[in-house]
């Protein structure tokens, strides 16, 4: 019988479509169902609704679960609705009306809220763990190539002097932001819904200050209602970070595999790491990042659906947000596994060596010539005009050398700074939490 059914059975073919593929996806929760069931018991032996006995057993029963679990040998059986239940299931099983108990003062709501707060949050560890990774190569490969010359494009044209420095350089520094962004996201996913039950509170005394420092959340979503608003809202958060990171990665894939083409021969990639053609020999396809700038550019549309799927709704729990796990389960991973290849990739990249010889990029330097002239006394507009007659009559505009100097700029990238940026705000993300999480698990 399913945790809220009565007397009447449901209909086999509703049965299967109110469920859909939720199981899968609610394996990924188990380990979370079973550190959340841990915490919930541990308060509840607090308040005394069970016993010291009785929480030793549940403890007991529920790191079995765990280990299992850990093993990839935990399953849903056939005909149980979800983790939830099946994890209720072995504990009356093994454990008869104390494993009943386990559910005393919360609701499946406030548990699959808990759930995927403890999935998200260890979800945004490993992406932070990603991007620190990839922003540390590209500072480093920035320092690397740093006097490496290549053409800066507007409008898809050549328009001033960059460097492979530049650019590996706003890269890690993009990811800095998203960073930013993330670290605001994981304060909100960070707060504890339990105790909420189904969104309305409970009479029974429980104390959901305990729960909150037992699983190492920062802070309580104190109104019940507003934790249950949380349904929706976690994965909305979340997408609109998946979107702006793959926004990141797509845009880095794009000029990777327009540097890598022919036309432009600014970058090399190594033969393993493209593919060929079936039918033309010299191909060196960079797939790799053709898939990553496709999947970036994909979870773009995340926030889209997740607003499409919950915008209208109104307060409460509704079925609807069961299939957001369809949506943001497999966009996390898919985050993860673009930000380990892209480092993998970034890290093979060969640069091509004075880029800039190529004449056709000669005129790129006529700014170089009309910040020459103003230097000189010669106001801005009045430079710039006589460049464009020096240009009619082919005068050369390439300086000597380039003597930019400022923040940030070709001659300061000030790679040191954006360090700085980088180590502030990895240090503003608190993940004390696994310490409590081991703590339950092997107490």
């Amino acid at each position: 019988m399913k945790l809220w059914q009565k007397e009447v059975g449901l209909d086999q073919e509703v049965e299967a479509f109110t469920i859909g593929n939720d199981p899968d996806f609610d394996l990924m929760l188990a380990p979370h169902d079973v550190i959340g069931s841990l915490a919930h018991a541990k308060m509840l032996r607090d308040v005394k609704l069970v016993s010291e006995e009785e929480w030793q057993d549940l403890r007991s029963e529920l790191q079995e679960i765990f280990k299992r679990v850990a093993a990839d040998r935990y399953v849903i059986q056939p005909g149980v609705e979800d983790i939830h239940s099946q994890v209720e299931a072995d504990l009356t099983k093994a454990l008869g009306d104390t494993g009943k108990k386990i559910h005393t003062g919360r609701s499946r709501n406030d548990q699959i809220l808990t759930d995927l707060r403890l999935y998200f949050r260890e979800a945004i560890r490993m992406l932070v763990e990603g991007m620190e990774q990839l922003a540390r190569l590209c500072l480093n490969q920035s320092e690397r190539f740093k006097d490496v010359l290549v053409p800066g494009y507007t409008h898809l044209q050549a328009a001033m002097p960059s460097s492979f420095g530049l650019w590996f350089g706003a890269q890690a520094e993009n990811l800095v932001d998203d960073l930013t962004l993330w670290k605001s996201i994981y304060d909100i996913i960070n707060q504890n819904p339990l105790g909420s039950a189904a969104g309305y509170g409970t009479s029974l005394p429980i104390d959901r200050s305990k729960t909150t420092h037992y699983l190492g959340f920062r802070d309580l979503n104190y109104n019940v209602v507003h934790a249950q608003a949380g349904r929706g809202r976690s994965e909305m958060f979340m997408a609109f970070g998946c979107a702006t990171t793959g926004n990141t990665l797509a845009k880095l894939s794009m000029d990777i595999c327009l540097y890598a083409s022919q036309n432009f021969g600014f970058i090399t990639l190594p033969e393993k790491f493209t593919t060929g053609s079936s039918i033309m020999p010299h191909k060196k396809n960079p797939d790799v990042f053709e898939l990553v700038r496709a999947r970036g550019n994909a979870l773009g549309q995340l926030p889209s659906q997740i607003l499409a799927t919950t915008g209208h709704l109104p307060s409460g729990y509704h079925r609807d947000f069961q299939i957001l796990k369809e949506s943001i389960f497999p966009a996390l991973q898919n985050l993860n596994t673009s930000l380990r290849i892209t480092h993998h990739g970034l890290k093979q990249v060969q640069v091509t060596q004075d880029i800039l010889e190529d004449h056709k990029y000669d005129l790129i330097f006529s700014v170089e010539r009309v910040n020459e002239l103003v230097r000189h006394g010669t106001p801005f507009r009045e430079a710039y005009q006589l460049v464009v007659q020096e240009m009619k009559k082919g005068k050369r505009m390439r300086p000597d050398q380039l003597t930019h100097t400022h923040e940030g700029s070709l001659g300061n990238l000030r790679n040191d700074a954006i360090a700085v940026k980088l180590n502030t705000v990895l240090q503003d993300f608190d993940f004390s939490y696994l310490e409590k999480v081991k703590q339950l698990i092997s107490e």
